[in-house]
């Protein structure tokens, strides 16, 4: 569906803000990405978050300019965080794992990013907890809080996402956010964040004035996925996230190992 098309029911965007490419952990690469969103024509932007790592954001988006697709693109990344995974969105630059939730947040803010706290509560993976959000609202430093919370992710879906959601409403403010958390094409656009407006700037906006909600669509059956792709995936996962989170805390042992020997 062409974004200019005069219909009263699209006067409200559709953004699913956690893709992940075979950058990292996912199984497809940004290319494929594009064209099955841009065949669908559903959404209106989405984001590309690597495991921490922003070079999959980068490439995604020079293949994304030189192309005429109908969607925005925002570059991000899944943060680890020594609280839970962190969306850092809208930044172009390498945010550090390991650190605090409030110092992963301060430090996506610098960057000129939006942090969103995915899959909130969740046991299924390694999640921003109840009290340790709470903890961070209660600093009076708001340069530290998060921006957002994702409400809608087809992988947390149950009490933790039933909770978060009554507690945002009555307690925590935040923008609503939805993403699919995907990591094979078939399961892009299954949650997504409804905002006013059409494009990257307006989502933008409507997350800072926290206009946005988090959507789930219809699930992928696993079949269409396949067992022996979802087994690669999972394989996958094993071994290039925890490469990917660290290799720099490694590279620092082995320079610090070698200027002992040099003593």
């Amino acid at each position: 569906m062409d974004r200019d098309e005069p219909n009263a029911a699209r006067r409200f965007g559709r953004a699913d803000l956690q893709v992940h490419t075979s950058h990292g952990d996912g199984m497809e690469d940004a290319r494929s990405i594009f064209e099955r969103i841009e065949l669908r024509g559903e959404l209106d932007a989405i984001a590309i978050t690597d495991h921490d790592d922003v070079r999959g954001a980068l490439e995604a988006r020079d293949i994304h300019a030189r192309s005429r697709y109908h969607f925005d693109l925002i570059t991000g990344i899944e943060v680890t965080t020594r609280h839970g995974h962190l969306l850092a969105l809208w930044v172009d630059v390498p945010i550090a794992s390991f650190r605090s939730l409030e110092a992963t947040v301060a430090a996506i803010h610098r960057a000129g990013g939006l942090a969103v706290v995915p899959h909130p509560f969740s046991a299924l993976t390694r999640s921003v907890g109840r009290r340790g959000l709470e903890r961070v609202l209660a600093i009076e430093d708001e340069t530290t809080h998060p921006d957002g919370i994702e409400l809608a992710n087809p992988t947390s879906m149950g009490w933790d996402t039933g909770h978060a959601r009554r507690l945002n409403a009555t307690r925590y403010h935040l923008a609503e956010t939805g993403g699919s958390d995907a990591h094979f094409v078939e399961a892009i656009g299954n949650a997504y964040t409804l905002f006013p407006g059409r494009d990257a700037l307006a989502l933008r906006t409507a997350i800072l004035e926290r206009r946005t909600s988090g959507v789930i669509d219809q699930g992928t059956p696993l079949r269409e996925i396949g067992a022996r792709r979802l087994v690669a995936q999972q394989v996958r996962g094993l071994a290039v996230t925890p490469r990917k989170v660290l290799g720099p805390p490694i590279a620092r042992l082995r320079d610090r190992f070698l200027r002992s020997g040099r003593a």
